[in-house]
């Protein structure tokens, strides 16, 4: 598969699954804000990361989830279809996640 192939695909999700992800991605949104209004109030370094580290949290969580359903609709999809270059593409982003 090339990577105009990958750039160009699409997924549908399912009205709940989509909710989801954009919910968490909007309140991770404001954690960022949040974060960065810190930075303009002059806020004490530690705090500053204890607040990063949530969000670094939050999208590890965002990540996991996406995953999984990457993993269950996609790569399945994929596999059943005969193209098996899915499972390398599953390892090279699972490797890319665990940098």
């Amino acid at each position: 598969m090339t990577e105009e192939n990958i750039c160009c695909r699409h997924k549908f999700r399912e009205e709940k699954e989509e909710r989801n992800l954009l919910n968490r991605l909007n309140r991770i949104e404001g954690q960022i804000r949040g974060i960065k209004t810190m930075v303009q109030e002059d806020r004490y370094c530690v705090d500053i990361l204890t607040q990063v580290s949530a969000v670094q949290a939050a999208l590890n969580s965002f990540n996991k989830l996406l995953l999984s359903n990457h993993i269950k609709t996609c790569v399945v999809e994929d596999i059943k279809a005969g193209n098996e270059e899915a499972v390398d593409e599953l390892c090279g982003v699972i490797q890319k996640l665990m940098k």
